[in-house]
């Protein structure tokens, strides 16, 4: 192998660097989608394991359908945790604190994260057909952003009740995740979230807030796969499935929006046009469809990682074989009980402090996906979208949503459903719809975040 590597323009196959060094490469991109990817299924009672190996084989499968092309990492969604919290709200255990996981609804919950990659699927099929520019006039981020927005503030509330198991490790991990994200260097500030999960966790084992017997009882090695949780099982046509159908499948409106976004910014990292090649009906295929597999198997919606776009950037080797090593490497860990024990004694207060800082994140990257747009809010049109969005997700979630018989079926359309629909009607039907969407870049959509929805 040579000495004389020249990383300044970057290094587009990673096989010149020798297995060693590419390895490495790999466990590096494991560690930065981790915190962030096992935080998901900490906040909705899903299996940590089952999350790891949904993450590992939806990275493997958008590899295969992109044509091996894009270095990007699929790791767990955060903006489906509003529409969990409405599904599958977590249970109060014997204290009070929300811990526990609400197993009769977790599988329609994932039934339904299943088919909302189906949408990805039909967005794709569309752009074939009909062109990208004449689907994205349906979903402008006058739309989309209120609702991102609206999925941060509806989860708000969860966040403070987390907090007020121990008040102590909350501020601790809120107050490292800051740090890191204002102050930090390097891998530092691309790994805010796994860096306060540890900081907050030191602080835990020295106070006596862990327990590890749980670690005791766990096995090895085991089958990371839950029948009783899998969304393939719960696709029974009953009205608590027609309901979460409702409520979660809107939210894949505005993630398809996220992901258009971090294609553009793995695009302006890399230096090459991915929205263009392979495509985006490509990347929008492999992204549905890890996502509704995701879901039949029990875990939790899967996104490009921003996480992972910063590493990219900051270690300029830009060849996907190595996503594809932490792909790998994050299937082989999903095979360990013992692991997902250690990660499950996370005390709740510092799940607390992650989520109060995250949620927040998530409404403030719809307030930036309005503003990097220049939505023009002097135009009452546009301030008509997106109030009758924010009152509709926030107001109807209030009151438990909007309920309706169908066939003797009840059907319960949560506050994001209602608010997705209203927006998306509203903009078809109002006049002045001027957005164009831009393929040449992706500019228009919001770039990745270190905090990734």
């Amino acid at each position: 192998m040579s000495e004389k590597i020249d990383y300044s323009k970057g290094i587009y196959d990673a096989r010149q660097l020798g297995a060693g060094r590419m390895f490495i490469l790999g466990v590096q991109h494991m560690f930065a989608m981790f915190g962030a990817t096992v935080l998901v299924p900490l906040l909705t009672g899903l299996s940590v394991s089952t999350t790891l190996l949904c993450a590992g084989l939806g990275t493997l499968l958008f590899h295969l359908i992109t044509k091996k092309k894009v270095p990007a990492f699929l790791g767990s969604s955060f903006a489906y945790l509003g529409g969990f919290s409405i599904v599958a709200p977590m249970l109060a255990d014997a204290d009070g604190n929300l811990t526990v996981a609400n197993t009769k609804m977790l599988p329609y919950a994932c039934a339904a994260v299943a088919f909302s990659g189906l949408v990805y699927l039909v967005a794709s099929l569309l752009i074939s057909t009909f062109g990208i520019r004449r689907i994205m006039k349906f979903f402008p981020p006058v739309v989309t952003g209120p609702i991102i927005i609206s999925i941060g503030l509806i989860l708000a509330p969860s966040a403070i009740n987390n907090c007020q198991a121990n008040w102590l490790l909350a501020f601790v991990a809120l107050g490292t995740v800051v740090v890191c994200n204002i102050w930090g260097k390097g891998m530092v500030k691309i790994l805010p979230i796994l860096i306060g999960v540890l900081v907050s966790y030191a602080v835990a084992l020295v106070t006596g807030a862990v327990d590890f017997q749980r670690i005791s009882e766990a096995a090895w090695v085991g089958i990371p796969l839950h029948k009783e949780a899998m969304g393939l099982f719960a696709i029974d046509g009953s009205p608590e499935f027609i309901s979460a159908l409702f409520t979660i499948i809107p939210i894949a409106l505005a993630t398809m929006m996220e992901h258009v976004g971090d294609i553009a910014a793995i695009s302006a990292t890399v230096g090459h046009n991915y929205i263009n090649d392979p495509g985006l009906n490509r990347t929008l295929l492999g992204d549905g469809l890890a996502t509704t597999m995701a879901g039949l198997l029990g875990g939790p919606a899967n996104t490009t990682y921003g996480e992972n776009t910063g590493v990219l950037a900051l270690s300029k080797i830009y060849d996907p074989l190595v996503i594809r090593i932490a792909a790998v490497l994050a299937i082989i860990l999903s095979f360990s009980p013992k692991f997902e024990a250690v990660i499950n004694t996370i005390p709740t207060g510092i799940i607390g402090g992650i989520s109060f800082v995250l949620y927040g994140m998530i409404s403030a990257i719809g307030v930036r996906n309005v503003v990097e747009n220049r939505v023009d809010f002097t135009n009452s049109r546009n301030l008509i979208v997106a109030a009758v969005i924010l009152v509709c997700a926030l107001g109807f979630n209030s009151v438990g949503g909007v309920s309706f018989a169908v066939a003797g079926v009840t059907i319960n359309l949560s506050g994001l459903a209602v608010a997705a629909i209203a927006g998306i009607l509203l903009n078809a039907i109002l006049p002045g719809n001027d957005y164009e969407f831009d393929a040449a870049d992706g500019s228009e959509a919001a770039t990745s975040s270190n905090l990734q929805v």
